[in-house]
């Protein structure tokens, strides 16, 4: 199986940003590190290995990108502003240098996007705003609305609420939506989410499905029969939905 080590110097976030690419060709899955995550972890938690075949044959290129978390959301050290601030400077990142690397590797310009845990806010958030650069998202375990407690996952924000939070939580602009172009190409993604049934986030989760259908978007909501908010499910996730 082809593996690729890259690091390059980010103008976006001021600092060496690292990335593992897995496979040579097929469909180009940009994969989001779970809470605090690294780069490395889908490889070292063999959910990489799960979809070895898939590597092997040309069907499927991973992007496994590194994450800020500590800087952003859990940066605790800081303003709730300037924590939205800094995920908004990652954002701009896997846009204008993430995204490009990618085309240059793969040649494909209609990406999937992909996370477990707080890497499938990151990876919905992203194709919820820019629908038109992905085809398809497949979240796992994850919550799409960071500033509501959830049992003992905090507000990420303290109470503190402003602008770029609002857009920026799916579920709350999402809802809002009203541009015919930005709604057709969300419905024209493949929208795939998955949760335990014990999963703290799963009422965010059906919550989530069901706005979606409010607004017209397809989606897809699998409820696993147990807690699954851990890497030996998520193996068995990203063989059935990716």
């Amino acid at each position: 199986m082809n593996r690729e080590y890259h690091i390059w110097y980010s103008s976006r976030l001021q600092r060496n940003m690292e990335l593992l690419v897995f496979g040579h060709g097929g469909r180009a899955v940009l994969m989001f590190p779970t809470r605090m995550a690294r780069f490395y972890d889908y490889e070292n938690w063999g959910i990489v290995n799960a979809l070895r075949d898939r590597i092997c044959k040309g069907e499927l290129q991973l992007f496994c990108v590194d994450s800020i978390d500590a800087e952003s959301f859990y940066n605790q050290w800081v303003h709730p502003s300037v924590r939205i601030n800094r995920y908004i400077q990652y954002e701009q990142y896997i846009l204008h240098e993430v995204l490009p690397f990618m085309r240059s590797k793969n040649g494909n310009d209609n990406f999937e996007v992909a996370g477990c845990s707080m890497g499938a806010y990151h990876a919905v958030n992203m194709a919820m705003k820019h629908p038109s650069l992905f085809k398809k998202v497949v979240g796992m375990s994850g919550r799409y609305d960071l500033s509501k407690q959830m049992q003992d996952f905090r507000d990420l924000f303290d109470g503190y609420h402003d602008e770029n939070i609002y857009f920026n939580m799916p579920r709350q602009f999402v809802p809002n939506l009203h541009d015919c172009c930005n709604l057709d190409a969300i419905r024209d993604m493949e929208i795939v989410l998955a949760i335990g049934e014990t999963d703290p986030f799963i009422s965010d989760n059906k919550d989530f499905s069901h706005l979606l259908c409010d607004k017209g978007i397809p989606n897809q909501l699998y409820v696993w029969g147990c807690y699954a908010h851990r890497p030996k499910y998520w193996r068995h996730m990203v063989q059935l939905y990716l």
